[in-house]
């Protein structure tokens, strides 16, 4: 009895360890990937071709260190290129391993031209890529879909330009944000058009790994799927200038608290 009892506490503990852990990947990938889609492009698409930046953020989660996420972006003959990968740290990934990467080439005007996403989280994995043609300036687009994994490929048409995750966020940062006020994207993701609001709340200084930044404070709500699976509200920091460059991003969960700051970087 005394050893049946034993296996049952086993099995309870471990699951809860299990789900503690999936609360921290998906995380990972909220805040790591998510915070870059505020993003965070100081220059236009058109700059010089020796353009090149990088930023490094600290995942943390109820005050323990989980996870980096870096962003880095460049011209190249491709187009101008946006990416971000997410990682777990090795005492993480013994349990859940995070590796996610997503890659967003943009027209010099900014709109999309392709975008891909690499996600494996555990046993869970995706590989997406979307083509984006728009008929005429200002006008409708079409965009071609691929789930690589599940080998399937469709066609979509809108009447509007339309955004992938990261170009959309990119084109936030060219904006005015007035606090009390709210910006909206249309944006393509997982097969659907998704009218998306980031909400401007407003300005506030704070202090992020020993820097102090003048900043906005905005709230996206995504519906859509997007590079992670939704675990609440979010609430971004990006600066009070023409980067608009996410320094801390802050989420309640079901246990504790998310925090992502920028640790590092060319600013």
């Amino acid at each position: 009895m005394t050893k049946v009892r034993s296996q049952k506490s086993k099995v309870k503990s471990q699951k809860w360890i299990d789900k503690r852990i999936h609360q921290f990947s998906v995380f990972c990938v909220l805040t790591s990937v998510f915070c870059f889609l505020m993003s965070v492009i100081p220059h236009s698409a058109g700059a010089a071709a020796t353009d090149k930046k990088s930023f490094t953020y600290y995942i943390y989660w109820s005050g323990i260190k989980g996870g980096t996420a870096v962003l880095d972006y460049e011209n190249t003959k491709e187009g101008f290129v946006v990416r971000t990968h997410a990682t777990s740290l090795p005492v993480i990934s013994l349990f859940y391993k995070v590796d996610d990467f997503a890659q967003s080439t943009l027209y010099p005007d900014g709109y999309p031209e392709n975008y891909i996403i690499k996600i494996q989280e555990g046993r869970h994995r995706r590989e997406k890529a979307a083509w984006f043609e728009r008929k005429e300036e200002g006008g409708s687009t079409k965009v071609v879909y691929q789930n690589v994994i599940d080998d399937e490929k469709k066609e979509f048409y809108f009447d509007t330009p339309v955004y992938d995750m990261l170009s959309a966020f990119y084109a936030m940062t060219k904006m005015p944000l007035e606090p009390g006020l709210s910006k909206y994207f249309d944006i393509f993701d997982t097969k659907k058009l998704w009218h998306t609001e980031v909400q401007v709340l407003r300005k506030e200084k704070i202090r992020v790994q020993s820097r102090e930044f003048n900043t906005i404070l905005i709230k996206p709500n995504l519906k859509s799927e997007g590079i992670f699976r939704r675990t609440g509200d979010v609430f971004i920091w990006v600066t009070d200038d023409d980067r608009k460059l996410p320094v801390l991003m802050k989420s309640k969960a079901l246990i504790g608290t998310f925090t992502v700051e920028l640790a590092e970087g060319d600013f």
